[in-house]
């Protein structure tokens, strides 16, 4: 973005002071250069009217599909980075079921690449924990955090292996990064279709225990 833009009359939202009040903010060439009460930014700036609106830093997402490589039928890096933008989220975190999995280096780069391209909201990949998600061995988690991923996960897939588990636990202290679990027994929720409870037994449904879930927290914890 090049110029002055000025965001008049929306409701400035400040994460940090925890604050929500009616601002306006001047934009110049792409970044914040003052903000002060409704009406008192006199410039020569092109105004956007954002009254009844919300003015928000960039949001992110933590938690998205990109689908390539492999599925591109569903979905792009570039149409992913889209429909961000086109929300208000200028980061995103994508996870490894892609075809092929991202569980290496190689596919890590390949996708921050494609993010580079399609340019806009900061992609940042999620490498699987485990090869293949297949929940079996550990994925080149080392030559996934070199090519630039932030965490591990295996996305939907619980780890049933407590083993795995605790050695993907172990090895990613080394690098500092995060991992995402889906912490559900599948043997206590398999074949669930909703939450166990009275709702569940009456309409005839097989329940997810919740204890499913308490579980595999415990364990990892």
């Amino acid at each position: 973005m090049s110029g002055r833009l000025l965001l008049a009359g929306g409701r400035l939202v400040d994460p940090v002071a925890g604050t929500v009040e009616a601002e306006d903010v001047l934009i110049e060439d792409g970044r914040i250069a003052a903000r002060g009460p409704a009406g008192t930014l006199g410039t020569d700036a092109t105004v956007f009217n954002a009254r009844g609106l919300l003015v928000l830093p960039g949001l992110v997402d933590m938690h998205v599909h990109l689908r390539e490589p492999g599925q591109e039928y569903k979905e792009t890096v570039s149409t992913g980075v889209a429909a961000a933008l086109a929300g208000g989220f200028t980061t995103i975190a994508c996870m490894a079921n892609t075809d092929p999995v991202n569980d290496s280096g190689a596919v890590t780069r390949f996708i921050l690449e494609r993010a580079a391209l399609a340019g806009g909201a900061r992609v940042h990949p999620i490498g699987a924990l485990s090869l293949g998600l297949a929940g079996e061995r550990l994925a080149e988690i080392g030559e996934m955090q070199r090519a630039g991923i932030v965490a591990v996960s295996d996305d939907g897939r619980a780890v049933m292996h407590a083993g795995l588990m605790r050695r993907a636990l172990e090895y990613t202290r080394l690098f500092d990064l995060p991992v995402i679990a889906h912490e559900e027994d599948e043997h206590l929720c398999g074949g669930g279709v909703m939450n166990e409870g009275p709702t569940s037994v009456r309409l005839g449904l097989r329940g997810r225990p919740a204890v499913a879930e308490e579980v595999m927290v415990a364990r990892d914890a």
